[in-house]
């Protein structure tokens, strides 16, 4: 039996080796698709990415035709480098860094050597191609953009990385892959498929025809199109209004989620990342370090409230009971709490949920949130009960949308303030702040925005999105998932009551509009910054939230413009003529409001930050 062993394993294993190399050879083509086979040349066709458009049906984003100029080291030869220079207009050190870059990807697949060609460039090039072996034209598409607004809704396309590539396969050198707005987080959707051609080779590197007659050739499938919720009008008007302003707004339609506007200032025209001059304007964009124009306020400026944020003190107080609407408190121009601590406000006499809220009163939301803070045997238990009805309302955390960027704000419980008092000592007094907006509470404009959706409901919300409709698809089902506050739907009226008032006699009586019926509140926020190492009080910022109409609302919206005094100095007739724009096509009856706004700005304010002159501060609601 040993004597006949091993003849029989080393007869075994030369059968399984032929059984292998008949499979591999004969059944199996996929080893000669492969990309670093020298008997095949791979072809892509690259697909059109799929259309972007508004709420309405308009186009916002399409595609125009581009061509990059493609090098194959190894397919190179007898090349002219100085009339290839010349023909594309370039220099040597440019030819030799892309080639070197090209040969480390792959010596046998085509790198970008040149992108995004101009016509005349490209129909010189084409004229001579056969002069310069090794090099080749793709064809692809780049988007063109139909609006000179929504920068940061759309994002941008641009080359993969090396990093990319590793991780997903699907993309190769040259590629375009979506980045930021919605051109990343719809990626998938919106590039298509490449199509793929196998073409065979000779042993003289000339092509001779279709790899096994074109069976494993594939066809490009064009990118889905996408509606996006966005007013495109709208979100151009918006844009105009915020000249020479630094800030956010953010619209939204309370009943879907659906964002109406995400407007950012400064921003800038998107089709200035497309093509060739897209990293040089992308590198100026970024070095912008005042303006800051690629940084999102709306979804990603965490700032202290202010007086908004009066309307959560109010529904909490009215939830925990320790309030009703009649529930009356005297303001002395402000509110005295601690040891002689003293909070302004401009309110005098008996107020009460109604005038609280359209007077903007300190002293009364004073009272409310110390109340229910003391409504506990701890102090840490008021604060986390009051915490927990914050969060409620998406508060303190990510919002969830469907656009890259995003921040969590900061809404603070017990355990940040023992973070910071650890042998305890604190009480509602100390964290009082917190009942006006400022102290530790930070939100972002789409926070705010939220709330004012969810207060307009009458106590819930929707995730706030962008996308409205994938063709031939279904977008994502939390976006139609309700989100219920804590606080009973009841208690929400007399709060809407207020807010009505705030147009009608408070502080935001100078902005009603003609046949609307708009329910906001104005807020001012105190901003501090550090100059040469010196906690410096700027000027306020101004922040305006509202919804309209009343009854079976359609926007909800918030504005916040920063140093922009106090609210209702900008940031409040920035939100109402963006409610008339929205419900009726047109800012018909402010017209001289609307010429204002777009042709005066806070210039000369920011200046003041660079040139350290002195500031001056307002005292705002």
């Amino acid at each position: 039996m040993r004597k006949i062993l091993l003849p029989i394993l080393i007869v075994a294993g030369t059968l399984l080796i032929i059984a292998r190399l008949f499979y591999l050879q004969i059944l199996d083509d996929s080893y000669i698709k492969k990309s670093d086979n020298n008997a095949i040349k791979i072809k892509y066709q690259y697909p059109e990415r799929g259309y972007i458009y508004d709420r309405n049906g308009k186009l916002m984003v399409a595609n125009q035709p581009s061509y990059d100029v493609m090098v194959t080291p190894r397919e190179m030869k007898d090349v002219d480098t100085l009339a290839l220079c010349r023909l594309l207009n370039v220099d040597t050190i440019y030819f030799n860094e892309r080639l070197k870059k090209a040969r480390v990807y792959s010596p046998v697949l085509p790198s970008v050597f040149l992108p995004s060609l101009t016509k005349k460039e490209f129909a010189a090039f084409q004229e001579r191609i056969r002069r310069f072996k090794g090099f080749d034209i793709v064809r692809r598409s780049l988007r063109d953009y139909q609006m000179h607004a929504g920068a940061n809704i759309f994002g941008y396309i641009a080359q993969v990385n090396d990093a990319t590539i590793q991780k997903h396969p699907y993309y190769k050198s040259g590629d375009l892959i979506g980045k930021q707005g919605v051109e990343e987080m719809y990626e998938e959707v919106l590039r298509g498929t490449k199509g793929v051609k196998y073409v065979q080779k000779d042993r003289f590197n000339r092509e001779i025809g279709s790899f096994k007659e074109g069976i494993y050739d594939t066809l490009a499938v064009q990118g889905k199109d996408i509606t996006l919720t966005i007013d495109a009008e709208l979100q151009k008007y918006g844009e105009a209004l915020m000249f020479e302003k630094r800030g956010g707004i953010v619209a939204l339609e309370p009943k879907t989620g659906e964002i109406l506007a995400l407007v950012t200032a400064p921003s800038y025209d998107p089709s200035l990342l497309v093509g060739r001059e897209r990293s040089k304007n992308y590198r100026l964009l970024e070095q912008d370090s005042l303006g800051i124009p690629l940084f999102d306020r709306g979804l990603l400026a965490e700032y202290p409230p202010g007086s908004p944020f009066k309307i959560l003190t109010g529904l909490i107080g009215l939830q925990e009971e320790v309030i009703d609407p009649t529930t009356t408190f005297m303001c002395h121009h402000g509110f005295s709490y601690g040891r002689g601590a003293f909070m302004k406000c401009h309110g005098f006499g008996p107020h009460q949920l109604n005038n609280g809220i359209y007077n903007s009163c300190n002293s009364y939301f004073g009272n409310v949130y110390m109340l229910t803070i003391d409504k506990y045997t701890k102090p840490e238990y008021g604060v986390d009960a009051w915490s927990s009805h914050l969060k409620s309302f998406g508060l303190g955390n990510f919002m969830g949308y469907d656009l890259p960027p995003g921040r969590k704000g900061l809404v603070p419980d017990s355990k940040y303030y023992k973070h910071f008092y650890p042998n305890g000592g604190w009480r509602g007094s100390t964290i009082i702040s917190n009942s006006i907006g400022q102290g530790e509470i930070k939100m972002t404009p789409m926070q705010l925005a939220n709330m004012m959706a969810t207060v307009a409901n009458r106590g819930y919300y929707y995730t706030p999105h962008v996308i409205k409709n994938i063709k031939g698809q279904e977008i994502d089902k939390k976006f139609r998932e309700r989100h219920q506050t804590t606080i009973e739907k009841q208690h929400f009226e007399p709060v809407v009551n207020g807010l009505f008032d705030v147009y009608n006699f408070g502080t935001a009586k100078s902005l009603r509009v003609e046949g609307i019926e708009i329910c906001g509140k104005t807020g001012t926020a105190e901003n501090f910054t550090k100059i040469n190492g010196v906690r410096t009080q700027l000027t306020d910022h101004s922040i305006f939230v509202a919804f309209a109409p009343r009854e079976n609302p359609k926007i909800a919206i918030a504005v916040f413009v920063e140093n922009g005094y106090w609210g209702a100095r900008w940031a409040g007739p920035i939100a109402s003529l963006m409610i008339e724009k929205y419900l009726k096509g047109e800012a018909l009856t402010q017209k001289a409001r609307e010429e204002w706004i777009m042709t005066k700005g806070l210039k000369e304010e920011y200046a003041k930050v660079t040139s350290g002159q002195p500031f001056k501060i307002n005292q705002g609601r």
